[in-house]
């Protein structure tokens, strides 16, 4: 069967749909697999990569709300010329399956008409809940608005775009709340699965000292009989509730003289706005820095997912909190392990998370509670059992790579008949 994926950065959210066709392929499949993507360095043998590259970034005179979408349709004929000279070699696929957030799948049914799509759908904005004007920190400017407006061009382009033979997908029931009513039909729920061997429970490695590395730094250790507390984002940022958390710090380590604190996550934003300077970690520690201990506090960037793993087992408590916004595979990984998680009430997490059953719920604007949440872990051994043990019980029961793959390659079978 020929298969043809498209994400700008390869291989995006279907790394494991791809890992499993390659291995069926070992056991005597004939699964072609082709990736049309712009360059990077990410390689998978047995994957036909095809490249495309963005003529020039969006005009300068173009209305600065437009941009984005021009960036879109600018993606689209890139991503359609390259299908094209795919097809002048003979290549005709039996499905495409991408992601439609940056525009690469609009025209590619100007060039496989008969070819059913399968297409990721992440997010629908709005200018009045979810994500925007949750914060009162930051409250949101009407000057936005039409910009968050027309974010949804690709989205809705993509709802309309040749209805016939075309499906979505995308993994939470919370994600397709945000889209219209009308467009639910169209778009399934496929829950995203976990590598459950991977990321699991290490019941020895509180017993271990843990070794970071830190670019540049000194790598951290974790001793034996240190309390860990930890913290996971991308880039630490207010999305993930990132100034939150470090104003809930100075508390938990009055509290835990014998806990330590480790964060992950790069200076850049991966979501929100940008400071006219600086990084948001700057920004936290000219407020909150002098309350805290840095012999303590750790900033070790972006870790390896090895050393990723390791820390999320050695975790004695983990603080994940965001916007209403598309939970992070974060949250997932640190269930699969079995972290006993402290996590902001906010409506993606609690498709996750059940309050005091697999974790612990807290309002996402009071650094206080966190703090509460935090310290009752650490002091309470019985209840941080039953939960490590419930969270990862859950994962096994809902975030199985198994029924993830078996579920997705059924509604590719559908999808296709649909077609």
């Amino acid at each position: 069967m020929r298969y043809l994926f498209v994400h700008q950065n390869f291989p995006g959210q279907f790394l494991h749909l791809v890992r499993h066709l390659l291995r069926q392929n070992e056991g005597g499949a004939e699964n072609e697999i082709v990736f049309i993507s712009e360059p990077n360095q990410n390689a998978m043998p047995g994957v036909r990569r095809v490249s495309y590259c963005m003529p020039r970034e969006a005009a300068a005179e173009t209305f600065a709300v437009a941009q984005e979408f021009e960036l879109a349709t600018l993606r689209a004929d890139q991503v359609a010329q390259t299908a094209r000279a795919l097809r002048q070699l003979n290549y005709q696929p039996d499905i495409i399956i991408g992601h439609h957030g940056w525009g690469e799948l609009l025209n590619l049914h100007d060039v496989f008409p008969d070819t059913p799509m399968l297409g990721y759908l992440e997010f629908y904005y709005h200018t009045d809940s979810f994500d925007v004007g949750f914060d009162p920190e930051f409250p949101s400017d009407a000057s936005m608005f039409p910009r968050v407006r027309a974010k949804n061009a690709v989205n809705l382009l993509a709802l309309t775009n040749n209805p016939l033979r075309s499906r979505g997908q995308t993994p939470t029931w919370f994600q397709r709340s945000t889209y219209p009513a009308w467009a639910h039909e169209q778009i399934t729920v496929l829950p995203e699965g976990v590598d459950l061997d991977i990321c699991r429970p290490d019941p020895l490695a509180a017993a271990r000292e843990l070794v970071l590395p830190v670019a540049g730094g000194t790598p951290v250790v974790v001793h034996p009989g240190e309390k860990l507390v930890t913290y996971v984002a991308r880039d630490l940022e207010p999305y993930r509730g990132f100034h939150v958390v470090m104003r809930a710090l100075p508390r938990i380590l009055q509290a835990r003289p014998d806990a330590r604190i480790v964060l992950v996550g790069g200076d850049g934003v991966s979501y929100g706005a940008r400071l006219s300077e600086g990084s948001w970690r700057e920004y936290m520690l000219r407020e909150v820095g002098a309350s805290l201990d840095p012999s303590r506090v750790h900033f070790v960037g972006k870790q390896s997912y090895a050393s990723y793993v390791a820390l999320l087992q050695r975790s004695d408590a983990h603080m994940y909190l965001t916007y209403p916004f598309v939970a992070s595979w974060s949250l997932r990984e640190a269930m699969a392990v079995g972290c006993p998680i402290v996590a902001s009430d906010t409506a993606p997490v609690q498709e996750f998370i059940r309050d005091r059953e697999t974790g612990l719920l807290t309002p996402f604007h009071q650094p206080r509670v966190l703090g509460d949440r935090v310290l009752e872990l650490l002091e309470d051994t019985t209840l941080s059992a039953r939960l490590r043990h419930a969270v990862r019980a859950e994962a096994e029961r809902t975030l199985s790579m198994r029924s993830y793959i078996a579920n997705y390659e059924a509604l590719i079978r559908r999808t296709m008949q649909a077609g």
